[in-house]
């Protein structure tokens, strides 16, 4: 997996092509700095550093990250830590999140993450796009008056036969 740093006026942009889950949104917040059909894609002369981090906190997947070297305090993790689970693909987390082999060394970390959850990535535990072809559809439920009211399983769930 390429990882590379784009160095500008007060940020250094690092990008993971590893994490990349392709959503556009750094394509769609600021054209001018992301351009996949330019070399180097990345151009952090084109804007200033705080417009430029408020593009990369809008990347999903963590693929790209930012440093600030003026000074200026870097991405505040969420706090708490959220996980939501996307329809039809990854689990997006949020926070102080540190991700460790079955040793309990940490291999990545970092504020934002996009965790496979349909199986097939080949990245793992990485989302890869790889639900795409699979064809994973959930629809995640997320809690509601009913379920907080609930009484039994039977009041938020399908009819048993």
């Amino acid at each position: 997996m390429t990882k590379r740093n784009y160095e500008g006026d007060g940020i250094v942009v690092h990008w993971d092509s590893g994490r990349c889950i392709h959503g556009g949104n750094c394509l769609r917040a600021l054209p001018e700095v992301f351009d996949t059909t330019r070399r180097p894609w990345i151009d952090v002369t084109a804007a200033d550093a705080d417009t430029i981090a408020a593009a990369v906190e809008v990347c999903p997947s963590g693929a790209l990250r930012y440093e600030r070297t003026d000074g200026t305090a870097g991405e505040a993790p969420d706090v708490p830590t959220t996980i939501i689970p996307w329809p039809n693909g990854p689990l997006l987390v949020r926070g102080n999140i540190e991700v460790k082999d079955r040793r309990g060394d940490v291999f990545t970390e970092g504020p934002r993450l996009a965790l496979c959850r349909c199986g097939a990535s080949k990245n793992h535990p990485f989302c890869d796009l790889s639900h795409v072809e699979a064809g994973f559809r959930n629809y995640p439920r997320a809690m509601s008056r009913e379920r907080d009211s609930a009484e039994s399983p039977h009041d938020v769930g399908p009819e048993l036969q």
